[in-house]
């Protein structure tokens, strides 16, 4: 036999073609966004005072309002960062569509906590349910969520579409020879 080479066909497909959404990474990112927001929003409060939440109806100072915009922007480009990850997502529409329902859930989730909140308020003292939640917001607080919510948006869809990318290794055609 001579030395011939055997070229066989290599042909490579993305392990992972178009597919549904992957759920838990999305409530992966979720749980990483609040855990970060949670965690740093307690430090900013306990930072830029305890006058400011004995006084929800006055709204919040600029202090916070600038901590909450930058905080919400980090914690949601993290968080869509480990929801792409998570699914290991190659495609950037795809990613980005993981990005898009990790925001999307962590603020309905937000806003169902917020509610909630108000609930217990209610229950327990009717002066302090109509200072809770969003509906005592002055128009510096709605303009700092806004402000919060579309950045953060931005910042979920860039970290998404910088999420994992699988790099298509080129192989090269396997040389085989006979055992001598």
């Amino acid at each position: 036999m001579a030395d011939t080479p055997l070229r066989p066909q290599l042909t490579y497909s993305d392990p992972r073609p178009l597919r549904g959404v992957d759920w838990s990474a999305v409530w992966g990112g979720v749980f990483v966004f609040a855990a970060i927001w949670s965690i740093f929003e307690m430090l900013a409060l306990a930072i830029f005072g305890p006058s400011q939440t004995a006084n929800l109806a006055s709204g919040m100072n600029t202090g916070l309002d600038i901590w909450t915009i930058v905080l919400t922007i980090i914690a949601m480009y993290v968080a869509s960062r480990a929801t792409g990850q998570l699914a290991g997502l190659t495609p950037r529409q795809e990613r980005l569509m993981h990005g898009m329902m990790m925001f999307g859930l962590a603020v309905v989730s937000a806003l169902v906590l917020d509610i909630l909140a108000g609930a217990v308020f209610a229950t327990s003292n009717a002066t302090a349910a109509r200072i809770s939640g969003m509906h005592a917001m002055s128009v510096a607080t709605e303009w700092t969520v806004f402000l919060s919510l579309f950045l953060g948006w931005l910042a979920a869809m860039g970290g998404a579409s910088t999420g994992t990318r699988q790099e298509i290794v080129q192989r090269q055609p396997v040389q085989m020879r006979p055992a001598v």
